[in-house]
């Protein structure tokens, strides 16, 4: 019976390191010289280049050009800076969650995300964890994103813009990183190499990226069996004889070692035509979860005086070993009178992993926990394939009207397959249980599931400037969507040891088929007004979808009783898809000659039919439903200032009060409950220093703080909800450079913060949970502890 299984009916969360360098925060706009003031970058996130300040839309753009000056590494550093944004670091075993203006129905822990943000790299919708590499920007889209991004953007949509070949360069680059933490007993590193070069001069070139990622762990599994079934996982504490005879550690268990690669080949011939075929590659072997257990075990369990601060209370390791790969084709042609874009992606996932199950069965109350050896653990297969097309259309005239026109279409299918382990327990059954025979391969409970879902949709928007200073536009988005899933379980070891008939090696799988479908349609209407060269507002309202589906968990029989089982009841089997209202009113200026820009925005989203993860009646099995309506509201503001000559500063600061409105939403709360898993305020500062040292070499000194307000657990601190204290990093750096070599030394958490990102169960696992004084379920995810480390980075042309 699984803990979590990942809904098969959302894109997968996405858990991406920028291993190449991403911009300074806010807007993140490269420093030039106080006479040219701060340099606006391009972005595409309209389907049509403009910059950051001139986008009448609530965007923030990280450019690889720029320096690393805060070090910036994964998704959760980036979300730190960008307001309104926010991602609970969960390590590298599973994808974090990504919740965009507080738009999140779900509790924290695993595999949580509340899938309301879309995730792109170039032009094709991302649904495997790829860890980027060679990046040229990343673009944040903040607020729904219906009309021109579709399904899953509830909250809001992330661009990553890989760089593309270049047709007239032979260049490269080589970097490497070393650091240490804290809390671990090895040290990290990473290295890696980008190439460029025409293969037919300003007509045809290739680009290749390698990347190798060691990241050391800092969370000891010191608790972990050495033989299923015979070991006992709750010895004598007092007795080190008998936790050494039982029990063995695995320090710093919390690694990941990633390799990854792209590949891409650019054609040109001509002005008209561009196209590049890209592949990207990535394996990844992660050792265990970020997550400790001091102060979340029962005060009545021995163990909760032992385990120290960085410890795991685990029963078996948690590995995960994950492969990705992606190919895509992106076409540009230039009609005149617009420019044709075709996007074509395929990509594939596989995964195998295992986690303890030990507390999950002890708590469902079969009596698993009166044998004094007993543990269990899951091995776990995730597959997933997905195409994508999508083609546009987009006006190039200089006519009052431009407009965009579109279809799209997509089709993901998912494979799931997990068994349940309990090693030792038939053989226990059979001696006190009056079971007649044993099942050899301890195989307590198989779950096995598949899905397809189909997706297609025409989409547009048209623009008309009613003045040189009034612009309005209207979006749209028709959609129709297919869900067909089959799914099925079954509990071997029960039907073997008390069925003396029974085939001891026999598995009953047969997949039941359940289907969803739905169709509809979205708006958007945006007018912006220029009130000076350097002021700008704006007004919007947009719509955003998430779709519905089956949960792919087999129906109950209407004779179930009180049989042990997984199964789901007839309201449990489908779930509706749920959409966003986003009313907002922001302006973007500049001042003091490009010296200053101040953007703001005031936001409310309203949030129908929201969808939210429950577990089914019986067999504690994970699902979703629909939870009625929410309301998320506030104020985002970001600036960048330069100074001096030498010294740029920045700042962001997101207020968001979200929200149920529904007066009563069963087993989760009520109207006025705080939504969980993101801060209602968050904060950040920073500074850049820059000089010459040493003759002529260049010195970045670099200062980070970011901050954010308490946590919400659970809806409204409901169901044993808790709220997780607000915590602050600093970050600071010093980079030396010359033309084509740098130098960065670096620490990040400079304080070494102790703080939980987020929390897997609750506290009622070891308060009101059968047997809570052996469990070992609840637990908080950790925020990285200090890191210090030297970076180098050399560039080439040839």
């Amino acid at each position: 019976m699984k803990v979590k299984k990942s809904q098969v009916f959302k894109k997968s969360t996405l858990c991406l390191a920028l291993s190449s360098a991403l911009a300074l925060p806010v807007n993140s706009y490269a420093e030039e010289s106080a006479a040219d003031g701060i340099e606006r970058i391009q972005v595409t996130a309209s389907r049509r280049a403009s910059t950051v300040q001139e986008a009448p839309l609530n965007i923030t753009a990280l450019d690889g050009d720029v320096m690393k000056d805060q070090n910036i590494t994964q998704l959760s550093d980036v979300a730190r800076w960008v307001p309104g944004l926010s991602v609970a670091d969960q390590g590298g075993r599973t994808g974090s969650p990504i919740i965009v203006r507080g738009l999140n129905t779900n509790s924290s822990g695993p595999d949580s995300d509340a899938g309301t943000v879309a995730t792109y790299i170039g032009e094709i919708p991302l649904v495997v964890d790829m860890k980027l590499i060679d990046v040229e920007r990343v673009e944040v889209l903040i607020g729904p994103q219906g009309t021109l991004y579709g399904a899953g953007t509830l909250g809001g949509a992330i661009r990553y813009l890989p760089n593309k070949p270049i047709l007239d360069e032979t260049s490269g680059s080589l970097y490497g990183d070393f650091f240490t933490l804290s809390e671990s007993d090895d040290t990290g590193g990473e290295a890696g190499f980008v190439f460029n070069t025409p293969l037919i001069d300003d007509e045809l070139a290739v680009r290749f990226a390698v990347n190798y990622l060691d990241e050391p762990g800092y969370i000891d599994y010191n608790y972990v069996v050495r033989e299923g079934g015979v070991s006992l996982p709750d010895p004598d504490w007092s007795d080190t004889d008998a936790v050494d005879s039982n029990l063995r550690q695995v320090a710093d268990a919390n690694f990941e070692q990633t390799t990854t690669a792209k590949a891409m080949i650019r054609w040109q011939p001509n002005d008209i035509f561009d196209a590049t075929l890209s592949y990207f590659y990535q394996k990844q072997e992660i050792g265990g979860r970020s997550i400790v257990h001091h102060n979340s075990l029962s005060e009545t369990n021995p163990l909760s005086t032992v385990i120290g601060e960085y410890e795991s209370g685990y029963r078996y390791q948690e590995p995960r070993e994950k492969e990705d790969t992606l190919l895509s084709l992106e076409m540009t042609v230039d009609l005149g009178f617009a420019e044709l874009t075709s996007a074509t992606g395929y990509s594939e996932f596989e995964a195998l992993g295992q986690r303890d199950q030990t507390d999950l069965l002890i708590r469902l109350d079969y009596s698993y926990e009166e044998f004094p050896g007993f543990s269990a653990f899951t091995r776990e297969v995730d597959e997933a394939e997905n195409f994508t097309q999508e083609i546009r259309l987009v006006s190039t005239g200089d006519s009052a009207f431009s407009w965009i026109v579109g279809a799209y279409y997509n089709k993901f299918e998912s494979f799931n397959d997990s068994r349940e382990f309990t090693p030792g327990f038939d053989q226990y059954a059979v001696d006190n249980f009056g079971a007649e025979q044993l099942r050899p391969d301890s195989l307590e409970y198989v779950s096995v599931d598949k899905a397809e879902i189909t997706e297609s949709a025409l989409f547009g928007e048209i623009t008309y400037s009613v003045t040189d200073k009034l612009t309005l536009m209207l979006g749209a988005r028709f959609y129709q969507y297919d869900v067909v899933a089959q799914s099925d379980a079954d509990l071997p070891l029960l039907n073997t040891i008390y069925d003396a008939s029974y085939d001891p090696t026999f598995i009953d799988i047969e997949l039941m088929e359940s289907k969803a479908d739905d169709d509809g349609s979205l708006f958007k209407v945006n007018a912006s007004y220029q009130f000076s060269d350097d002021v700008m507002g704006y007004a919007t309202i947009s719509e955003g979808f998430r779709i519905g589906g089956s949960n792919g968990i087999a129906a109950c029989d209407e004779d179930i009783g009180q049989q042990q089982s997984v199964c789901a009841q007839p309201d449990e089997l489908l779930y509706e898809p749920d959409t966003t209202t986003n009313y907002e009113l922001g302006f973007k200026s500049t001042w003091f000659s490009n010296q200053l820009h101040f953007n703001a925005a005031l936001f409310m989203v309203e949030w129908d039919n929201a969808q939210i993860e429950g577990a089914t009646e019986v067999g504690q099995q994970p699902y979703t439903s629909n939870a009625g309506e929410a309301e998320a509201s506030g104020v985002e503001i970001s600036s960048r200032a330069m100074l001096t000559d030498s010294l740029i500063a920045y700042a962001t600061y997101a207020y968001t009060k979200a929200e149920l409105t529904s007066d009563d939403v069963p087993d989760i709360g009520f109207s006025g409950d705080r939504l969980p898993g993101s801060p209602e305020q968050q904060f950040s500062l920073g500074a850049t220093y820059s000089t010459e040292v040493f003759g002529g070499t260049g010195l970045d000194v670099n200062y980070g703080l970011t901050y954010q307000s308490d946590v919400y657990s659970k809806v409204g601190l409901r169901n044993n909800g808790e709220a997780l204290p607000g915590y602050a990093l600093s970050n600071m750096s010093a980079r030396f450079s010359e033309d084509a070599w740098s130098v960065t030394l670096y620490v990040d958490n400079m304080f070494d913060k102790y703080a939980y990102s987020s929390v897997r169960r609750d506290v009622g696992d070891i308060t009101t949970a059968n047997d809570p004084v052996i469990q070992r379920n609840y637990g908080h995810y950790l925020i990285t502890p200090r890191k210090v480390g030297v970076r180098f980075d050399y560039l080439f042309d040839l």
